[in-house]
This record gives structure tokens, C-alpha cells and sequence, in this order.
């Protein structure tokens, strides 16, 4: 029976040892890599990748070119870039006009230049009818529908009247009108701040409400007689100006 045990157990050791050196392994041999199945595949494409596709692109994939090409010229089409004027002007925003155009209008003895006035910027007449509508917006009046409606009918008008009093030489163009419409909103639009804090429901309010109107209205006749060489009409364009700003003085004021 021991007998038995002993050689049941010796060959169970063995067993247990030859199970064990399967997973043995010699690190100490060389071991050669394993190819895959695909890699003769990949060889081919990638020598075919690494010959020269065209006369234009000589190098390799995933490579920057070396120069042997033919490069496209950026001034082929005739387009000077490295001249080209600023995006602002292209658009027709010139901050040197909107600031002598804002000084001769605040100014009531100041003057601007032909080019200044023909300029058809709409950026600062945009922005001073906003800013006409915020102050309005402070009375609780929401009017600017009235502001652009009015505003669009006058600058209409008077575009009319300017070219029919006009000489055959010398005419406007509507944008131009707009323009200078629209500058000379200022004084107008400073009169409804002043009016957001105090009442000008009264004759003191009355009297400074006409001296606003006068003042836009002497600006855009000057603006309007240097622009179309009208210097002894100046008092007829100044009629039809009155007119359109005391609307707007009525919108500021009730």
C-alpha cells in the first residue's frame, strides 16, 4: 500500500512538472519576428506610394513637397493683395470723413470739403438715428418705426428738390442725401437726451426745441449749397430741412 502511494504520488509530480514547462520560456534564444499575412501587401503600396505621382507634386505621401513642382501664382488672376485697402474702406467706412462730417455739423462756422460731403457713408447716420431712438426710449416711447418712416419720406423729398434746383453740372445722389440728413440728426438726437432728465413742455422748452431745429437745418443747407455750388439759395434749401426736423423735434418733445 505505501509502496503504491509512493509511486501514485512520484507520478503525479511528474505530471504536475511536465505541466509546468509549458509555460516555460527561454528568453535567452533570438526569437524571429512574425510576419503577417498582409505585409507582402503593404510593401507593394507603400513602394508605389514612394514613386512620384505627376510632374506637379514630386514627393511622398505624408511628405512636403521638395520644390520640383510648378507652385500657382497668387497674382495670376491680376489682383495686386498686397496692395488691396483695408476691409473698413472697402465697405465704405472712413473714419477721417465721419469725423469732419460730425465737426461741421456740431460746428455752425465750420466747413467740409466736396469730396467729404459726396462721400455716401451711411454708418454715421445709422448710428445717430439709434442713438435718437435710445434716448426716445428713455421717455417710454418706442419709435423708431416713426424715426425711419419719417426719415426715409424726407430724405425722398429732399432729393427731389435738391436736383431740380441743382444746375445740369452738378446733381446728388440719394445715398449722399441720406447722408447728410442723417449727420445732421445730431442735434437732434442730443436735444432727446437732454429731454429724457427735464421737461421742455413750455416756452423755454419750446424756444430751445427751434434753436435744435435751426441748428440742424443751417447745418445741412451749408452741407447741401458747398456740395451742389447753390451759395445763393441757401435759404431755400434750408426751408424744406426745417420742415423735416421739426418732426423730429415734436417726437422729442411730446
Amino acid at each position: 500500500m505505501d509502496d503504491g502511494q509512493q509511486q501514485q504520488g512520484g507520478w503525479n509530480t511528474q505530471t504536475n512538472q511536465q505541466d509546468m514547462g509549458w509555460g516555460q520560456f527561454d528568453y535567452s534564444q533570438p526569437q524571429q519576428p512574425q510576419q503577417p499575412a498582409g505585409n507582402d501587401y503593404y510593401q507593394q503600396n507603400q513602394q508605389q506610394y514612394q514613386q512620384p505621382q505627376n510632374n506637379y507634386y514630386g514627393g511622398q505621401m505624408f511628405m512636403p513637397n521638395t520644390g520640383t513642382g510648378v507652385l500657382p501664382n497668387p497674382a495670376a488672376d491680376g489682383e495686386d493683395y498686397e496692395n488691396e485697402p483695408p476691409l473698413l474702406e472697402e465697405l465704405g467706412i472712413n473714419f477721417s470723413h465721419i469725423k469732419e462730417k460730425t465737426i461741421a455739423v456740431l460746428n455752425p462756422t465750420g466747413s467740409a470739403t466736396v469730396e467729404v460731403i459726396a462721400d455716401q457713408d451711411l454708418a454715421g447716420p445709422l448710428v445717430f438715428c439709434l442713438l435718437f431712438g435710445a434716448a426716445l426710449l428713455l421717455h417710454g416711447k418706442l419709435s423708431f418705426g416713426f424715426i425711419y418712416g419719417v426719415g426715409g419720406l424726407g430724405c425722398v423729398g429732399i432729393y427731389a428738390l435738391m436736383n431740380l434746383m441743382a444746375t445740369d453740372e452738378k446733381n446728388i445722389s440719394f445715398t449722399c442725401t441720406a447722408s447728410v440728413l442723417g449727420y445732421c440728426l445730431l442735434p437732434m438726437a442730443l436735444l432727446s437726451i437732454v429731454t429724457a432728465v427735464l421737461s421742455f413742455k413750455g416756452i423755454v422748452g419750446y424756444l430751445i426745441s427751434s434753436l435744435a431745429v435751426l441748428w440742424c437745418s443751417s447745418a445741412s443747407s451749408k452741407l447741401f449749397v458747398i456740395a451742389l455750388s447753390m451759395d445763393h439759395q441757401r435759404l431755400l434749401v434750408a426751408y424744406p430741412c426745417v420742415l423735416l426736423y421739426s418732426v423730429f423735434a415734436l417726437l422729442a418733445i411730446f
